[in-house]
């Protein structure tokens, strides 16, 4: 397969949400018949597209892809090549090939409960930075397209009800800011049973801990609570919604790039379904 035609795949296969990892021949050292920067695409399910040449190296790439699908993080490898892998290689007498592994996911999913005057607000933003947008809330003169124009998707539902016809995997992100401490407990137990790889709860200390404590009263699972980030936002000082949806789609960035760590701060819902919290109640 030809460079534009791998080009063509992923242009496809990110359209239909596929994850994919791209490794590129960088490097060789050795006579071979191809001189071009060979390429071959490793799909979510294990499939490929493509080629890099075969044989043993290309066993090893495609379990080095399969890596990088799952940490998000591209690798630079290094194959060195005995006489019968070089042969499989078109290879003479040994050599080394260096590939180049990189992922290529597809834009991440933002799902907001809520559209009151945050929930717009961050709406607006994570749109610029490539997130694709879904906004959910159970009246209609907000869950509406002239509110909400060029969100992906705009669902009028009850909060329980949400993830009933939005599908959630762990590539996607769930923020609760709905317009009441009721509203964000029902909202917010829907969202931890998902698949989501963060879920972020807003407002204050206490309010975080009654919502945790009753859930947990419930009999939910602790471990449900392990993507749970609550206070949102990254502590920037921020006080108006525009202000708070800066600092929750730049936690959202940092957290997909996979440089986040959590702060005591961040860490604070986990730790009162562990039941180490300290805060009076």
């Amino acid at each position: 397969m030809n460079p534009m035609s791998i080009f063509d795949e992923i242009v496809r296969l990110r359209r239909e949400g596929r994850q994919v990892a791209l490794a590129t021949i960088v490097r060789r050292v050795g006579s071979a018949p191809r001189k071009d920067a060979a390429k071959m695409l490793v799909l979510d399910d294990g499939s490929i597209i493509g080629s890099v040449g075969g044989g043993c190296v290309e066993a090893e790439v495609w379990a080095l892809a399969k890596e990088v699908l799952r940490t998000r993080k591209p690798r630079l490898a290094k194959f060195e090549l005995n006489e019968d892998s070089a042969e499989d290689e078109g290879l003479v007498c040994g050599g080394m090939v260096e590939v180049f592994v990189e992922p290529i996911l597809s834009d991440p999913k933002l799902i907001i409960l809520g559209a009151g005057h945050l929930g717009k607000a961050v709406a607006d933003i994570a749109q610029r930075v490539a997130f694709k947008v879904a906004v959910v809330d159970d009246r209609e003169s907000f869950a509406n397209r002239e509110r909400f124009p060029d969100v992906d998707e705009v669902q009028l539902s009850e909060f329980s009800e949400a993830f009933e016809n939005i599908s959630v995997d762990e590539d996607c992100y769930i923020l609760v800011v709905t317009r009441g401490h009721k509203h964000d407990q029902v909202a917010t137990e829907a969202a931890i049973k998902t698949r989501a790889r963060y879920v972020g709860l807003v407002g204050s200390r206490r309010k975080i801990k009654l919502i945790v404590e009753s859930l947990l009263e419930k009999g939910l699972s602790a471990d449900l609570f392990e993507n749970l980030y609550a206070p949102i936002g990254l502590d920037i000082g921020s006080e108006t919604p525009e202000e708070i949806a800066v600092s929750v789609v730049a936690e959202l960035i940092a957290v997909g790039k996979g440089v986040h760590v959590r702060s005591p701060k961040q860490q604070f819902s986990l730790d009162i379904a562990r039941g180490k919290s300290g805060l009076a109640g």
